[in-house]
């Protein structure tokens, strides 16, 4: 069976392009789930389209990614938490304050799902966290936490 993809499904393809599955796994699976089209002589005329869209989207996408980037990397983050006499905070750091710190210090908005963090921080002092905005888009921020 050929169809052309309307979103991206792991394994087969990305949106907009024309493959040739099972009929099973299309008439089944992709097609109840529109996670595609049959491929009629109207719909290939359509599906070029719709795959230069989905790559201009991506493309869009990495760039908007780079530029944070750009504007991130190497920024060091001020962070005032409670803390105790030897340096142990009260409660932790968590990435969505860290999320909150960025969009105060610098004015940019990040997801907090982008910032990867091993475990929560608690204590005071210089941490060094990574940001993956996209997959070929990550970069080092500085997070400097200090009792309030």
């Amino acid at each position: 069976m050929r169809l052309i993809l309307t979103e991206d499904v792991a394994g087969l393809g990305g949106k907009g392009e024309v493959v040739e599955v099972a009929d099973g796994y299309g008439r089944n699976y992709l097609l109840p789930k529109k996670l595609a089209m049959k491929a009629t002589a109207g719909a290939l005329r359509d599906a070029e389209s719709i795959r230069k869209a989905h790559e201009d989207a991506l493309r869009k996408e990495l760039e908007e990614a780079q530029a944070t980037a750009t504007t991130l990397a190497g920024t060091r983050v001020v962070i005032a938490a409670q803390a105790g006499d030897e340096g142990k905070l009260f409660g932790s750091i968590s990435a969505a304050d860290v999320v909150d710190g960025v969009l105060k210090f610098t004015g940019v908005q990040l997801d907090r799902s982008t910032v990867q963090m091993t475990a929560p921080i608690k204590s005071i002092g210089l941490h060094e966290l990574m940001v993956k905005l996209h997959p070929e888009v990550q970069f080092a921020l500085t997070l400097d936490v200090i009792p309030a």
